[in-house]
């Protein structure tokens, strides 16, 4: 009687645990089982088109119209300086005179010699003139007006001579007069009167300043799109204003250093705070889109050499490819791969993969 409990004890505690563990299995999913992910909720925007102006930056320097330093063109002693530093002068102004009186002694000691050689030509013509008489009635040989002749010809070939050595001293003495070479500002003088000067001594500059240009280089491949008569924008330190200036000229080639087209414009108006040489900052328009598609730069995945997009398609994410133009602080424009109206993700790339479950949150 006693076995017979203990053995139904037993089966009734089995049949308890077998219950409990079905109860257990019943109340949670099976071993190995996932529950799945609730949609990844990120922020969009619609594609849409808009106006866009293709430009680039570049820096860039002013020019003077014309500059250039001021030479002697020889060598001798300053006697006058007629330059007044940062005043404006005329084309032909004297600026600066050297020491020319050996020059002109030496001018009046062959002038002397001149009119002495002269006078022996006049009486030589008056020997040969005689000779040429003689020489008709047989009075003189041949040989003796030939002498005569040879004489004529002698002084006259002196009196040559000598005023060749004049022309190239009076030439001389007109370098020792430097003038201005056309009208502009004076710089600074770096000499003194009294001072001895060669010709790589710099006496001072000049600039014209009252018309300024712009010295700046673009890329070769923008090269093509940069054409004369084109308007360009600057702005320089020191001022808030915008100037404006005109492509005057081009490089013809490309720079092989640098892979750069030099470029050359006029600039509009005169302004105290443009200044020759003075660094700029320049906006060149290259062209205009009218109908372009833009994303925010944040939006772009770079994958290697390709660059890809999230779309929102059916409440998931579709990776597309795409190419992409011009890019500015916020944005870059979509040259293929999206189209206007499409739903680019913006937000919450790093958690996103091909076909993931997304729910739009906000749309921007």
């Amino acid at each position: 009687m006693r076995k017979n409990f203990f053995a139904l004890f037993i089966i009734t505690l089995f049949i308890s645990a077998c219950g409990s563990k079905d109860k257990k299995n019943n109340g949670q999913p099976a071993q190995g089982g996932q529950q799945k992910q609730p949609p990844l909720a990120v922020e969009a925007m619609i594609a849409s088109t808009k106006v866009l102006n293709f430009e680039i930056e570049v820096p860039g320097s002013l020019l003077a119209n014309e500059s250039t330093e001021i030479h002697p063109e020889i060598s001798g002693r300053l006697v006058l300086l007629n330059v007044k530093e940062g005043s404006m002068v005329s084309k032909g102004t004297l600026l600066a005179k050297l020491y020319d009186g050996d020059l002109q002694a030496r001018i009046n000691s062959l002038n002397v010699q001149q009119k002495k050689l002269e006078v022996q030509l006049k009486i030589a013509q008056q020997n040969e003139d005689r000779s040429a008489k003689l020489l008709k009635i047989q009075g003189i040989s041949q040989q003796d007006y030939d002498m005569s002749l040879l004489q004529v010809n002698n002084i006259m070939a002196d009196i040559g001579v000598i005023q060749a050595q004049i022309g190239e001293i009076r030439a001389n003495m007109t370098k020792t007069n430097i003038y201005a070479p056309f009208s502009g500002k004076i710089g600074l003088k770096n000499i003194s009167p009294g001072s001895f000067v060669t010709p790589s001594t710099i006496m001072t500059t000049i600039s014209q300043v009252n018309q300024l240009k712009l010295q700046f280089n673009v890329p070769e491949k923008y090269g093509s799109a940069v054409k004369k008569g084109q308007e360009v924008e600057f702005t320089v330190d020191g001022s808030q204003k915008i100037f404006n200036a005109s492509i005057i000229a081009t490089e013809d080639a490309v720079e092989e250093s640098t892979r750069s087209l030099a470029v050359r414009a006029l600039v509009k108006g005169i302004d105290p705070a443009l200044i020759p040489g003075a660094f700029a900052k320049i906006k060149i328009v290259l062209g205009k889109n009218e109908e372009a598609i833009m994303a925010p730069n944040n939006a772009i995945i770079p994958q290697g050499r390709k660059k890809l997009i999230y779309l929102f398609k059916t409440n998931k994410a579709a990776s597309t490819e795409i190419t992409t133009g011009v890019r500015d602080s916020l944005n870059i424009q979509i040259l293929t791969g999206v189209n206007k109206g499409d739903t680019v993700i913006t937000t919450g790339l790093l958690f996103l993969k091909p076909g993931s479950d997304v729910k739009i949150s906000k749309v921007n």
